[in-house]
């Protein structure tokens, strides 16, 4: 039944703005370099290869993620036939569909409530974070899902519905394993660990199992997930070699664990980082006053009463240890946290289900500030000139789609709101308007600075005329998806080395792509991309034989 007070059912509310998030997004923003174009470069190699086994970048195995969201990108070729659109949409619906997992995880933890089951995505959806992250091309989005899925396995079988709790723990274990390696068990162990501290006051419809028995179907679930995952791992390792089986059974485990402990950034990082990620939600008042307001934290009575809850209990045991963990690893990237903000959306849902505090006025301002910026950037640029410096690329934005969020923002200010469901959905909505705003914004800068289109299709065009090609410095696999390419691009080295010449003296016809601060006035590439602050360059081989400087111009140069 769906609560009363949401002027849009809230499983309707979160399917259209999601779509209408993604046919922004597939409008506006071109694949973006180099995430993005890598894998799809993977999914790419995968589909015209005929290799489902061992994915491949650049005609070398790549053994950095796993292959799940190679394979579904496939699946949607498969389907649908090769396109640009599916590999778009491929990740950005576990998004979606982690969103109705969460309401199936509230209705599991409160049973009573289906008012909390509709705040929890909503307010997942809200997040700033969240709505930004949602259409990228990335592994979070999945692995949030499956960690989200295995939680309620947890759940279910600590219920009595041990056959489908455990299973559903297995399967989630597998698949994440296969979406992003070995992190999935970080996001789903420890609540399962910690049941005697979350589920000691939570009523069973069952004899519970006993602690001993409870941990050994847990690592039995553990097992069989992993013996799931291992169906693909073993048969890629003995087809990969010796050292791609190295890398997929340690590099992804061990090995990553090892070297993140090596990039410095200091553990209070994410405490810092993590209060903007929860905006709009921060900054409005009814959860302050939710959590307890000034009264309530001198007698301790309100958060007492919310750490005794059971599901908060749970969501804690699902939140905290992730956290922490995390903390304590140097190798910290925001998208990490992605996994672990349904439990942060449950627990403000719980703390917000009977607020009558709805003033939202603060959270609403932002907006109206954020779009106000936006549209006046032009003017400020004119009248800082000479005293602070803004960026250049200013004049590259589209600002006036950023009326669309400030005219919402007015209107939502001058309505009140009078319940909580009508609250959400305002400061969803809008939420979900700046990131679509943003990308309108954006899309002639992304258009000009990160497009690879255009060079992209004439390395097709030179292969197609069989013109070996050869890459300065590290290739990502940016152009080989779009282009469509065929063959590997030759990586002939870095500045100065002398792999680049020995590779223009062996190869007759050969094209070699550089990056340039600056374009020589004197010798003239065959083709010129511009790309961010760098100038993406074709030269021909008797070019570089002739003047071999002319591939050393690389990015380390500033563009002028």
């Amino acid at each position: 039944m769906t609560p009363s007070g949401y002027p849009v059912p809230p499983r309707l509310l979160w399917v259209l703005l999601w779509a209408l998030l993604m046919a922004v997004a597939v409008w506006t923003r071109p694949f973006l370099p180099v995430d993005e174009t890598r894998y799809l470069a993977v999914a790419w190699e995968m589909w015209r290869d005929g290799n489902f086994l061992v994915p491949h970048l650049n005609g070398e195995t790549y053994s950095h993620k796993p292959p799940l969201l190679f394979w579904l990108m496939n699946l949607g070729w498969a389907a649908f036939g090769l396109n640009d659109w599916w590999p778009r949409l491929a990740a950005p619906l576990f998004g979606l569909g982690s969103l109705y997992l969460t309401a199936a995880l509230a209705r599991t933890l409160w049973p009573d409530r289906e008012d909390i089951a509709a705040a929890g995505p909503t307010i997942l959806l809200g997040c700033i974070f969240w709505t930004l992250f949602t259409p990228l091309t990335m592994f979070d989005m999945m692995l949030a899902l499956f960690a989200v899925l295995g939680l309620l396995g947890i759940l279910r079988a600590w219920q009595g519905q041990r056959w489908t709790g455990f299973g559903l723990l297995a399967i989630a274990i597998a698949l994440g394993v296969l979406a992003k390696g070995p992190a999935i068990l970080l996001h789903v162990l420890p609540a399962a660990l910690l049941a005697p501290v979350w589920g000691a006051s939570r009523p069973q419809n069952h004899r519970p199992l006993g602690l001993r028995s409870w941990y050994l179907a847990i690592l039995a679930a553990t097992l069989v997930g992993a013996a799931l995952a291992l169906a693909w791992a073993i048969p890629a390792a003995i087809a990969g070699g010796d050292a791609y089986a190295e890398e997929i059974f340690w590099g992804q485990s061990a090995g990553r664990m090892v070297k993140s402990f090596a990039h410095a950034k200091p553990w209070w990082w994410y405490l810092t980082v993590t209060p903007p990620l929860v905006l709009p939600w921060l900054i409005w008042p009814a959860v302050w006053k939710a959590i307890g307001g000034r009264a309530a934290w001198q007698n301790h009575q309100g958060l007492r009463q919310a750490l005794e809850d059971p599901g908060i209990k749970f969501c804690l045991a699902w939140f905290v240890p992730v956290f922490v963990t995390f903390s304590l690893i140097s190798g910290k990237q925001l998208h990490y946290l992605l996994p672990i903000f349904p439990a942060l959306a449950l627990m403000l849902a719980f703390l917000l289900a009977d607020t009558t505090a709805l003033r939202q006025r603060i959270p609403i301002a932002l907006f109206i500030v954020l779009s106000g910026i936006v549209l006046l950037a032009p003017i400020l640029d004119g009248a800082l000139d000479g005293v602070i410096r803004l960026p250049e690329q200013i004049k590259d934005l589209a600002q006036n789609w950023m009326i669309l969020l400030l005219v919402l923002s007015i209107v939502a200010f001058v309505i009140p709101r009078r319940t909580l469901g009508s609250a959400l959905t305002v400061l969803t909505v809008l939420s979900c308007t700046l990131v679509i705003s943003v990308h309108l914004t954006l899309k002639p800068l992304l258009d000009k600075a990160y497009d690879l289109t255009p060079l992209a299709h004439e390395l097709a065009r030179l292969e197609a005329q069989g013109f070996p090609l050869a890459h300065v410095s590290k290739y990502h696999g940016q152009f080989h998806f779009m282009g469509r390419l065929k063959n590997p691009i030759a990586v002939i080295g870095q500045d100065n080395d002398s792999r680049i010449l020995d590779w223009a003296k062996q190869t007759p016809k050969g094209k070699v792509i550089t990056y340039q601060g600056t374009i020589s006035t004197t010798a003239k590439p065959e083709f010129i991309h511009r790309f961010r602050r760098v100038f993406i360059t074709i030269w021909d081989r008797d070019q570089i034989l002739t003047d071999p400087s002319v591939a050393y111009r690389t990015q380390r140069k500033k563009s002028r």
